[in-house]
């Protein structure tokens, strides 16, 4: 991996939580959308590859709900891969011989950027839920503060999956002349009404727990609502997957138990989905969690236009490249094609491609040789197109 030359070397290393990260502070903060301040703003971030001479063969990568910016290297509190080292590395789609990637954790998270769990200014606390609400659209300003930081004029490309892929679309309609190619995937130009019921029902699982303290929980060294965020992972962690994903991986399997109980796990699927959420636990905060939930129910590109979903790309000269995937029922291909027929309404220039997979919405993260080749002949064109 290698990291900028010029841009980066302006960035600082800070502590947070139990490892430090690539950190760039810019202390006139960001004009949120509540009308809050915020200042100064910390924005974590990773990069991978080589900034060519003329600055062009730069690709932004927006992580989803619970990601962060190690997309491409070992997770520094996990140990575990990076979340989409299927995707970018050398030779791999976003190919970072020939790409310089760039990724940062969003406003809100808990991996470095200004969120909840950092300190808040004159305090000497974390945020907490004093932390003031945030957009998608304040999430891109955040990242575009860290693009120009960068010496970054004009991104390539803007790439992302499920909240990644709203990042994407935000970038597209609100800063165009900077985004010559985008590629949402998996993901809508809003939340629906079902995917905001299950976020209501993780966090009223966090505010349930006695540890949630109102939020307050940092006031106590180590205490967490670990029972609450744990049942937050796994309620969400279903939508991630399909009927056919849940049977083919663990059926109707029991856990080798003689006799029925309920004080125990009793099938292979509840282990797995208690494993899912106690790791979780130990990397991300609930604070946090409420925020990006929040921001993510929220976002509606259309009411942002007036209520008319082309409005927000009219006149756009950026190319746009979709995916859905069949067994996705979070962010199902519908949605993808009102995407598609708003783009085109708009005279864009966009492609759509729908993957036959049973591997629900986290397709989008696994190996999918079909959507790999799609995706990096998009990025393979763009670059050709624009001469990075």
């Amino acid at each position: 991996m290698n990291q900028a030359s010029n841009p980066a070397s302006a960035s600082v290393l800070a502590p947070t939580a139990e490892v430090e990260h690539q950190r760039a502070r810019f202390p006139d903060g960001l004009a949120l959308d509540c009308g809050a301040v915020l200042a100064p703003v910390d924005v974590a971030y990773r990069t991978y590859g080589t900034l060519n001479a003329a600055r062009s063969n730069a690709v932004l990568v927006c992580h989803a709900l619970t990601g962060d910016q190690y997309l491409a290297e070992t997770q520094p509190v996990t140990g575990k891969p990076g979340w989409w080292e299927a995707i970018v590395g050398p030779g791999k789609p976003i190919d970072t011989d020939r790409y310089f990637v760039i990724c940062s954790n969003v406003l809100g998270g808990c991996m470095g950027t200004t969120g909840p769990r950092e300190e808040m200014p004159g305090e000497g606390r974390p945020w907490g839920t004093d932390f003031p609400s945030v957009t998608i659209r304040d999430m891109v300003r955040t990242q575009k503060l860290l693009v120009e930081h960068l010496g970054i004029a004009r991104l390539l490309a803007v790439v992302g999956g499920s909240m990644g892929g709203m990042q994407v679309l935000e970038w597209a309609a609100t800063f165009p002349e900077m985004v010559f190619a985008a590629a949402p995937i998996a993901t809508a130009a809003h939340h629906s009404a079902q995917n905001i019921a299950f976020d209501e029902v993780g966090r009223a699982a966090i505010q349930a727990d006695p540890d949630w303290r109102g939020g307050r929980y940092f006031a106590e060294p180590g205490l967490v609502p670990a029972k609450g965020l744990s049942v937050a992972r796994m309620v969400a962690h279903i939508t991630y997957l399909s009927e056919q994903a849940l049977t083919r991986k663990f059926g109707r399997r029991l856990r080798g138990a003689s006799a029925l109980t309920f004080l125990e796990d009793v099938f292979e699927v509840e282990s797995y989905l208690r494993h899912q959420g106690s790791t979780f636990v130990r990397r991300f905060d609930a604070n946090s969690y409420l925020t990006i939930t929040r921001a993510m129910d929220y976002f509606d590109l259309a009411a942002e236009h007036g209520g008319d979903l082309s409005a927000a790309f009219r006149g756009t000269s950026t190319r746009f490249f979709v995916a859905s995937f069949t067994s996705d029922w979070l962010f199902p291909t519908e949605e993808s094609r009102t995407l598609v027929r708003a783009l085109n309404q708009a005279a864009a220039n966009v492609s759509f491609v729908e993957i036959t997979s049973d591997k629900g919405h986290d397709a989008f993260l696994l190996h999918e040789p079909e959507f790999h080749a799609a995706l990096g002949g998009f990025l393979k064109g763009a670059a050709a197109k624009l001469g990075a």
